[in-house]
């Protein structure tokens, strides 16, 4: 046995958060409202059961808020948005409305299903 101690090794930094985070307003309205959109889609898969063990995660009710949510979203947006980044989230708007309707064991009539306020009837 030894009377020395290990050498102690210094202690890790800390990480500068300070650095690392972009200030609010430094972020463009174009990509938070892009961020949310792909929040809200992701969410809605899930829900949809669209996911790894999507069974266990499936619930119709919370993907019809999401769904709508997203719709009316994409619907206020729609001038501010350039159709380069709306257009691809109009397309998984519309995957979602028709997985949803797929998933309901009643289907809601054309125009009544989550989001169709804003988008009118969805038809694969």
């Amino acid at each position: 046995m030894s009377d020395t101690s290990p050498a102690a090794s210094p202690a890790p930094q800390s990480p500068d958060f300070d650095s690392m985070t972009r200030d609010i307003a430094d972020v463009p309205a174009v990509e938070v409202i892009t961020t949310v959109a792909v929040h809200l889609m992701s969410a809605a898969a899930v829900n949809l059961g669209l996911a790894e063990e999507g069974a266990a995660h499936k619930d119709l009710d919370e993907a019809r808020k999401l769904i709508h949510s997203l719709a009316g979203l994409l619907d206020a947006s729609a001038t501010e948005v350039s159709s380069f980044h709306a257009a691809p989230l109009r397309d998984g708007l519309k995957s979602l409305q028709l997985a949803f309707r797929e998933a309901s064991v009643v289907p809601d009539e054309p125009g009544q299903g989550p989001g169709e306020k804003y988008t009118g009837p969805v038809f694969g």
